[in-house]
């Protein structure tokens, strides 16, 4: 794997040590081109780190209409135009930035105010050259909004004119962070969701399982999902990230989440509290993972959708993304945002 994140270079998460001892050291050591196998007591073996960077879309962009797959040519062309794009950002000539839209969007192709070297979004396409993650509808397309919900990003959109990505939207305190706003106070990492999805940096997650329950520890934010498979029922206490429970389906874990406090940090907060996600994880070889995502949230979009993303092997460990150490940058944001609007309003 390539550089991460500097948060998460030097140390290793201290969870990794308390749930580590529920993997089995023959899955730890399993190389990538080793057969997939079975736990101890028959099931998948699902275990180990696996990424998923990834440079495929969400979306099918409209250029290629109705295909769903690219050609071999195709694929190499998109990686070798990401390598040299990662190259021509190394060599160019230093710039001092502003503040821009986001820490990684900026002018010219470049990232904003972070500079290349500090993302990780990875130089290859899906294995399945896939031309989105979204499987279904088959258009590679994400279905419309219902019009209540349209109405609430178009409010948030004006309310947000002019705002920067990782500013709170003026006046906003607590409830009201603006889009990300759960990354921002490091709640949930922008690429943990639930559910997951290829991200700026920190793209793994960790396995470990029991006979009766799976833990998913994402390395972004360091979140655990601990999923009980024995069939106890759904809690009453909405959470974060959602309360969930799996189950077996041939070789398939299947994990059901509902329960959601709030949004999630998926698609910036798209979700709500309806959000009913359905998981699954398919160990299709010794390499490869293939996850699969199905959204069902009736007051945000018109009808489910799904996506999928084969996730690879990483034979390193996870590493502690520390977010902002002791909340400073939270501090350092919201009196930003109030020395701002103070200059506005004397304006």
């Amino acid at each position: 794997m390539n550089h991460r994140h500097c948060a998460a270079a030097g140390r290793a998460i201290v969870a990794v040590v308390a749930f580590g001892m529920l993997a089995p050291a023959a899955a730890a050591g399993q190389a990538a081109g080793e057969a997939a196998s079975r736990t101890g007591w028959g099931a998948p073996d699902l275990q180990g780190v696996w990424d998923f960077r990834s440079i495929t879309p969400m979306e099918r962009p409209e250029a290629l209409g109705d295909r769903a797959f690219l050609t071999e040519e195709e694929a190499a062309n998109l990686e070798q135009e990401t390598l040299a794009r990662n190259e021509d950002l190394l060599n160019r000539p230093a710039v001092r930035t502003e503040v821009t839209e986001s820490v990684d969007r900026g002018e010219e192709g470049a990232p904003g105010f972070y500079n290349n070297f500090w993302l990780d979004r990875g130089t290859t396409i899906v294995d399945t050259r896939r031309t989105s993650l979204v499987v279904d509808p088959p258009d590679g397309t994400i279905p419309a909004l219902v019009p209540e919900a349209a109405e609430r990003q178009a409010a948030l959109r004006a309310a947000r004119e002019g705002t920067a990505n990782h500013e709170p939207t003026p006046g906003g305190w607590v409830e009201d962070l603006g889009a990300n706003g759960l990354q921002l106070r490091c709640i949930t990492g922008f690429n943990a969701g639930p559910p997951m999805t290829p991200g700026g940096y920190n793209n793994n997650v960790q396995i470990f399982q029991t006979p009766d329950h799976v833990v998913l520890l994402n390395e972004m934010n360091h979140n655990a999902r601990i999923v009980p498979l024995d069939g106890r029922p759904a809690i009453d206490l909405p959470q974060w990230t959602g309360d969930s429970r799996g189950h077996w389906e041939g070789d398939t874990l299947v994990v059901e989440t509902g329960n959601f406090l709030r949004e999630t940090s998926f698609r910036s907060g798209a979700t709500d509290a309806n959000l009913r996600l359905t998981e699954r994880f398919t160990r299709v070889s010794a390499g490869v993972l293939m996850y699969e995502a199905t959204i069902d949230d009736p007051t945000v979009w018109s009808r489910p959708w799904t996506y999928e993303v084969p996730m690879v092997w990483n034979d390193q460990p996870v590493f502690e993304y520390a977010c902002h150490e002791g909340n400073y940058g939270l501090y350092n944001i919201l009196a930003g945002a109030r020395v701002a609007e103070a200059a506005e309003a004397s304006k």
